[in-house]
């Protein structure tokens, strides 16, 4: 965990991939850089194969559990990926698989949406419960909200979705995201 807390310092960039081009796409050189990819897509029969091909390319991976299909669901996810992946750790929705991913050693990002006040209180409330090694606030471009949430914890946050330029990167890292997770391509070069 240190160690990636160290990378994000260097370079506060996470390439979130949603597909196969996504991925062609962080896989080229120019972004040798970027280090941390969150992957949001694939398949039980693909996830495998999709970490494979990052790890690599020296990524530190963390897999969406909840987008993989055929994990979704699962109370089991974390101990598919850890079993049957290279992956680093998992983003989940679910705090009960955060429980069960650090067990097995994996790093965890506690994804959350925050779509009005009462999703706001559910947040707060769950933050004090969780052991995540990072929280994910979505939509990143809501500054006042991740200086809110980082007020409530010290657990080191991540601003993702709807970041699409150098002023929403600027605006989330001064409102004290450690990072920012991005599928926009612009936003990896940065």
């Amino acid at each position: 965990m240190l160690e990636i807390r160290e990378v994000l310092y260097e370079n506060p960039l996470i390439m979130a991939i949603k597909d196969g081009k996504d991925l062609r796409e962080c896989l080229k050189d120019e972004y040798e850089d970027n280090k941390i990819v969150f992957v949001l897509f694939g398949t039980i029969e693909t996830i495998p194969t999709i970490v494979a091909k990052l790890k690599k390319k020296n990524k530190i991976v963390f897999v969406h559990e909840n987008l993989i299909e055929g994990l979704s669901s699962s109370r089991f996810s974390p101990s598919f990926i850890k079993k049957y992946t290279e992956a680093d750790g998992i983003i989940t929705l679910r705090a009960q698989n955060v429980y069960e991913a650090k067990k097995l050693g994996l790093c965890t990002v506690f994804r959350f949406f925050l779509l009005d006040s009462l999703s706001y209180e559910n947040v707060k409330d769950s933050i004090k419960n969780t052991s995540s090694d990072f929280l994910e606030v979505l939509p990143g471009i809501m500054p006042k909200m991740v200086t809110e949430i980082g007020k409530r914890t010290a657990i080191p946050l991540v601003a993702g979705g709807l970041i699409r330029d150098k002023s929403d990167v600027i605006d989330a890292l001064n409102a004290g995201a450690i990072a920012v997770s991005s599928s926009n391509y612009e936003v990896w070069k940065m």
